[in-house]
């Protein structure tokens, strides 16, 4: 037994059974306790990593974006973010039952500029239509305005998967059942951005952004991430049928 652990540790075999078992507790762990510790742990790893590799390409579309917008390369706006479950003594201090989750965490979305900031006579902003440009339409079709929320991953405002940040004037149109989107970080992709994006009704998006809060597993994480590469490449949802973007969310059913 003793020469049998000698060599597993010194002849090539051994290391490579070693690196084997290693890789599948790893992996088994990573499935077991994804949602509790290494979703965020992949989050920050490789969103770390993804920033790193495109920082020639971030510094590339800053330069570009900022002679195509004449200014400012950056959209910046605020959004509601994952909320967290009240501790007991908040629960009975505000007289709700133990569970009760708070208010959203509102943080600052960075993207990518793709539309100007063109006003009217009245002071109001030009429909998307007219202030979306050519080169917004490219970012927007290739995702490459989704960028910079490479940082709001890293910093723990958002995950790599999960459902998308909307606008923060949503939030009292909510049901309470649409507001459990919010239980969980917002994401850069999401399984309704892999089931239609745009194209599909808010309905739909918030029964598919719910379905996927309650069953958070790798390897749909996994599969979300395939299908969202599939995506970008067809270029499929990018617009609604009435509007270049997807029309206000209104709270009607």
């Amino acid at each position: 037994m003793k020469e049998f652990f000698e060599n597993l540790i010194s002849e090539w075999w051994g290391i490579l059974i070693i690196c084997l078992v290693a890789a599948a507790i790893w992996f088994v762990l990573s499935i077991v306790l994804y949602r509790q510790f290494f979703k965020r742990f992949y989050d920050v790893i490789l969103s770390g990593f993804a920033i790193l590799v495109f920082s020639p390409l971030l510094l590339l579309l800053i330069i570009i974006g900022a002679i195509n917008m004449k200014g400012n390369p950056f959209f910046t706006q605020l959004r509601p973010g994952r909320r967290k479950k009240l501790s007991k003594k908040q629960c009975d201090k505000q007289g709700v039952p133990y569970g009760t989750y708070g208010e959203e965490k509102i943080f600052k979305l960075v993207k990518f500029r793709t539309m100007t900031c063109e006003k009217d006579e009245n002071g109001e902003f030009l429909p998307d239509e007219k202030r979306l440009t050519k080169y917004g339409k490219f970012l927007r079709g290739t995702s490459l305005d989704e960028i910079p929320e490479l940082f709001n991953i890293f910093a723990g405002h958002m995950s790599i998967v999960g459902p998308r940040p909307l606008l923060v004037q949503y939030l009292p149109l909510y049901s309470d059942e649409q507001r459990n989107r919010h239980n969980v970080r917002p994401g850069l992709t999401g399984l309704a951005q892999v089931c239609g994006r745009n194209a599909i009704s808010w309905n739909e998006k918030f029964r598919l952004d719910i379905r996927y809060i309650q069953h958070i597993t790798l390897l749909s994480d996994l599969k979300i991430l395939f299908l969202t590469v599939l995506v970008v490449f067809k270029r499929e949802g990018i617009s609604s049928e009435t509007s270049e973007t997807m029309e206000d969310f209104t709270g009607e059913n």
